[in-house]
């Protein structure tokens, strides 16, 4: 568990002085804080072999240089948060998503999480087309076997909506070309990873659709590629993450 100390830390409880920080122990005040806020919570750690680790400077290098240091295979952290300015977190999150070389879990982007066991009943996987798209559907296919869940292929094309006399219209033509060439493409991605799943294909706004698909599929979790649709990932990536309000696993 790593915290790094940065001026707005100290609104969350962290010593100002730098001489308590070196004694201040991370992972008591992170159990006393999960007991207070549900009694039930703060077993959930218990067992586990935690260390826990305070670094200084900027949160989104230390984050990213410290899972390289470690050979990480896997960073979890929240998309924003209630104590901190919830902007400043999640330029952090989206830094290290910018810039970490192995996957990255964000929390759910809301305010206030229902209490309840989590499960993942329903895996969703964003698919691209493009180079990242076979390690995406791999990590989705995996963690669908792990937990038994159904896994949903998703893709979102251009939009097929037109400018013409009196506003936009879909086109039926383009629309039936971009579908149907996305559709064929993930029966062929499934035939080559050898791997079953539901597929969606959408178009336009991707953040949006993907919220969409999030929530007809009741998906628990949304596994996407690390430079979605061509795009860069501090615009796209980090705006998925605030749209769809599941848990965002960046592969």
């Amino acid at each position: 568990m790593l915290h790094v100390v940065t001026a707005e830390s100290h609104a969350a409880g962290v010593p100002e002085i730098s001489g308590e920080i070196d004694g201040w122990d991370l992972l008591a005040e992170i159990t006393k804080e999960a007991k207070s806020l549900e009694p039930s919570s703060g077993s959930v750690l218990d067992g586990i072999a935690i260390r826990g680790v305070l670094l200084k400077g900027n949160p989104a290098r230390a984050i990213v240089q410290m899972a390289q240091v470690e050979s990480a295979d896997l960073i979890m952290m929240p998309s924003h948060g209630s104590v901190f300015e919830q902007f400043l977190l999640g330029s952090v999150t989206a830094r290290v998503l910018h810039g970490s070389e192995c996957p990255v879990w964000t929390g759910a982007h809301v305010e206030k999480l229902p209490v309840r066991e989590f499960p993942i009943r329903n895996v969703l996987c964003a698919i691209d087309l493009g180079p990242n798209s076979r390690k995406a559907a791999s990590w989705a296919a995996q963690m669908a076997a792990e937990f038994g869940a159904r896994l949903t292929l998703v893709h979102v094309t251009a939009s097929v909506e037109l400018w013409g006399p009196g506003g936009t219209y879909v086109d039926p033509r383009l629309k039936q070309e971009l579908v149907g060439d996305a559709s064929q493409h993930l029966q062929e991605l499934q035939q080559e990873m050898g791997i079953n799943a539901d597929v969606l294909v959408g178009s336009g706004d991707v953040p949006k659709v993907l919220s969409q698909a999030s929530q007809r599929t009741k998906a628990d979790l949304l596994v996407t590629g690390c430079y979605p649709y061509g795009g860069n990932l501090l615009i796209h990536g980090y705006a998925i993450i605030c749209a769809v309000q599941i848990p965002v696993l960046s592969v």
